[in-house]
């Protein structure tokens, strides 16, 4: 069994300053086989890691579209932000990619979604993320879960790593993943290991943002 990782960030998302290499390290100590790096509406910092450690990294991406947020896996070409969900996935398709939902319900979250928009795409994507650990009500994962189960939909779960400390909080164990077939076979049939993060993890991504403001970064 593979312990996989399917949300997590790089210093290429504004929010975070992880560098690759040191991610790397992480998920060699933490027993992370693949990583799902899904940079904001960037696969900069994918495509960095990737070059790294090519076994260990799946290319992604946290897109925000017009409703919400969705993400994309094994990607080849990043998908612009500020799109219309149905042109996002159509891209997304486009290039092969297993697509999931971005926490939905996360009422903190700028890219969480109306439960009619949700519904109305559905259809369009493969899973619903039913499990993020920066969730700071449990309650939020807690309707995506019923939501995802009500409408027949696989779940998928993410640690949504903006920290060394969180990577591996919330993982699926699968058989294989080479493939957006073999992910979207983990959905189905894959184990969920999950464990919430501490709702103070989110000041990491504050310093992150005000770091690279006044440092003059990018990402």
């Amino acid at each position: 069994m593979l312990t996989v990782e399917l949300h997590s960030h790089t210093n290429a998302s504004e929010d975070c300053l992880m560098r690759p290499a040191d991610i790397v390290r992480t998920c060699r100590a933490r027993g992370i086989d693949r990583l799902a790096v899904t940079d904001h509406n960037s696969i900069r910092g994918a495509l960095e890691l990737r070059d790294i450690a090519p076994e260990l990294v799946i290319v992604g991406e946290e897109i925000m579209t017009t409703q919400g947020e969705l993400l994309g896996y094994f990607l080849k070409e990043e998908i612009p932000p500020g799109l219309s969900p149905v042109e996002t996935i159509a891209r997304l398709r486009a290039q092969s990619a297993a697509i999931s939902v971005a926490h939905p319900f996360d009422r903190l979250r700028k890219g969480a979604w109306r439960e009619a928009d949700l519904a109305a795409i559905l259809p369009l994507v493969d899973a619903i993320e039913v499990f993020n650990a920066r969730c700071v009500y449990p309650a939020d994962n807690d309707r995506a879960l019923a939501f995802a189960r009500e409408n027949a939909k696989l779940g998928s779960v993410g640690s949504d790593a903006h920290s060394h400390r969180e990577l591996g909080r919330a993982v699926l164990r699968v058989q294989r993943a080479a493939s957006s077939a073999d992910l979207i076979a983990g959905f189905a049939h894959g184990e969920r290991v999950t464990r919430l993060s501490s709702p103070a993890i989110h000041l990491t991504s504050r310093f992150a943002k005000l770091y690279k403001r006044i440092s003059g970064q990018k990402g």
